[in-house]
């Protein structure tokens, strides 16, 4: 028995097994990155609202006299709930804002997935019918190589389209995180020292 011969017919069997897994996944995170698009141009549309507060309007925002008309304008509500509440203590605020950066990082998970997860399945979903074709052709079968370049390539053209849009979302949402828990990380240790006095070393 010829074992080069039989690993090949079987690596050949396993690899010709996952073009059409690949192609689902890969339209699945095209789907996935199309709710993601509609969800950024919701957020930035919500945010091209917001009146952004003057310099003078920071010193009654960060004593809670004054509302902050900003994304994460409910997260500071509920710290204000929160603070007026009988029993609240440091440990408490703390695990709020916590609680909120984990949950808007983990909305960056997603997408940084699909960064990664449109072009290897692109590529997957490009290497098999080409390797397919390729065989049709030593055996004179044009149509079938013509047939699996069609495929091959619209793979590569959607993982492509799905890699480098969400790395564009992921990108500004990034900078849209950051900026927005500086500001909250400002405004909840300021308003908390107003309520409660300066956090102990201890």
């Amino acid at each position: 028995m010829n074992f080069g011969a039989l690993i090949q017919s079987i690596l050949y069997l396993i690899s010709s097994s996952l073009l059409y897994p690949a192609m689902v996944v890969l339209l699945a995170a095209f789907v996935g990155l199309v709710i993601s698009f509609g969800s950024f141009i919701a957020e930035w549309g919500e945010r091209a609202r917001l009146r952004k507060p003057a310099s003078e309007d920071w010193p009654a925002i960060l004593k809670g006299r004054r509302r902050l008309d900003h994304y994460l304008g409910a997260t500071l509500d509920n710290l204000d709930a929160l603070l007026n509440g009988e029993k609240v203590g440091w440990r408490e605020v703390e695990r709020l804002f916590q609680e909120v950066s984990d949950y808007y990082r983990k909305k960056l998970n997603f997408l940084r997935i699909l960064v990664r997860l449109g072009p290897s399945t692109g590529l997957i979903a490009t290497l098999i019918p080409m390797s397919t074709g390729l065989a049709g052709l030593s055996q004179g079968d044009m149509s079938r190589l013509s047939s699996d370049l069609v495929v091959a390539f619209t793979a590569t053209i959607v993982g492509l389209a799905v890699g480098v849009t969400a790395f564009v979302l992921h990108a500004v949402r990034s900078s849209w995180l950051e900026s927005d828990l500086e500001t909250l990380e400002l405004v909840v240790l300021s308003r908390t020292e107003e309520k409660l006095g300066p956090k102990s070393s201890s």
